[in-house]
């Protein structure tokens, strides 16, 4: 049924007819919508049976979903930036131990400085922990994911995060197609899990392993990744069979069948992509567009696919690796090796700076014409930037940084002490 909703809600609607049956989360913002949302539906009894636990903390609300997921409960919990962070030793647990809870991340930037608008620092934080990490374009496929998130982790046995734009998809109001209860069941059967704790047959989860045997506990990690790379596309074609569109997958490609010029990315930003390449391709531009839902596992073979025929490929994305460059695009050029296609990387957005479709333009435009550097940042204040170099190579003392700027914008009214 089509309906005109937030995105939090529509994502807390598809969640519960995925019937959890135990929802446990702390709130942070822009997370904080899904649970509440959820909540009512567990007090409501619209989502019955399903015991919703109110924890202290983020690592608290991963520690009771990894107990509830031990004892045979489809799980659930929800989480956004330093919650991510601080529930971070009990992710890295779930995927060690190989429990299928899913797990929805509201993307925001990471502190200090605080910051909670949305890039993708959190996600990119926790992206070699050994969970699958799907990412969503639009509301529809936010819920959509979810589905096929809960379809994917119990099969494999492997936790899933559903990554969503903070704000930009959470907090936006827009048509989403929830389906029936019904349709839900008929497509997600109900959880037998690979592993139970259970009195009338006892053993041990979570044992400690020495080197005798702790690569090889690994690497069977590494092979539940590259089953669910196998997985992931029948599911999503499964999931249009059922429901009618398509959603999820790998990866998707936007106007690429000729395009010289590739851009690649991921999450909410795609859209306002999708229109900056229309207007540039009724200029006669050669772009298109390779969209990654897939992060992890990442797609290699298929991105190597999608990007064979470009001459160059710019990936903008929304975090990037201090003293590096870009985290999405060293994957790229992973996948590429040995193809003569030149890898840009474009960070931008970073705590929520607009990605204008004017910014766009230039920036495509540019790539198009061979002049694109290999590492920019999009929207840069150089001036201001210059100014905080100068003062650092000035004044020894010369205080905090995120400070200095907010004083240089105006935005503070003097300096402290």
């Amino acid at each position: 049924m089509l309906r005109q909703l937030e995105g939090s809600q529509a994502v807390a609607e598809a969640v519960a007819r995925c019937r959890p049956e135990v929802v446990c989360a702390y709130p942070i913002s822009p997370q904080t919508h899904i649970i509440e949302a959820v909540g009512r539906l567990v007090k409501s009894g619209e989502l019955a049976p399903c015991e919703f636990i109110n924890v202290e903390s983020e690592f608290a609300a991963m520690s009771v979903a990894i107990g509830a997921s031990a004892t045979g409960a489809r799980s659930y919990t929800a989480t956004s930036s330093q919650g991510l962070l601080f529930m971070i030793e009990a992710v890295y647990n779930a995927a060690g131990l190989g429990l299928p809870i899913v797990m929805t991340l509201a993307n925001r930037a990471i502190g200090a400085p605080i910051n909670i608008w949305n890039d993708h620092s959190d996600a990119m934080a926790v992206r070699d922990a050994g969970w699958v990490q799907l990412f969503a374009e639009t509301n529809q496929e936010a819920a959509d994911l979810h589905l096929q998130a809960f379809r994917l982790a119990e099969e494999l046995s492997v936790p899933t995060m559903v990554c969503m734009d903070g704000f930009i998809l959470t907090h936006a109001v827009e048509r989403v197609d929830l389906p029936d209860q019904a349709a839900v069941d008929a497509f997600l059967p109900p959880y037998e899990p690979r592993q139970l704790l259970d009195p009338d047959d006892p053993v041990s989860i979570g044992a400690m392993v020495g080197p005798e045997a702790f690569t090889e506990v690994r690497y069977l990690g590494y092979v539940r990744q590259q089953q669910a790379l196998a997985r992931i596309p029948e599911i999503a074609s499964e999931f249009a069979e059922a429901f009618g569109r398509d959603s999820g997958g790998l990866l998707h490609r936007y106007r690429t069948e000729d395009a010289h010029t590739v851009v690649v990315a991921l999450g909410s930003v795609l859209g306002t992509l999708k229109d900056v390449v229309d207007e540039l391709r009724d200029g006669g531009n050669r772009i298109g567009i390779v969209g990654v839902t897939s992060f992890r596992p990442f797609p290699s073979v298929a991105v190597r696919a999608a990007l064979a025929g470009a001459k160059r490929v710019v990936v903008v994305e929304k975090a990037f690796s201090a003293g590096l460059g870009g985290v999405l695009s060293t994957d790229v050029a992973i996948a590429l090796n040995g193809l003569p296609v030149a890898v840009a990387t474009v960070v931008a957005g970073l705590g929520g700076r607009p990605i204008t479709s004017a910014s766009l333009r230039t920036l495509l435009t540019t790539a198009a014409d061979g002049r694109l550097e290999p590492l920019t940042f999009l929207d840069l204040d150089r001036d201001l930037v210059e100014r905080e170099l100068a003062r650092m190579a000035s004044e020894r003392r010369s205080g905090p940084t995120a400070e200095n700027l907010l004083r240089d914008l105006g935005a503070v009214a003097s300096r402290i002490g």
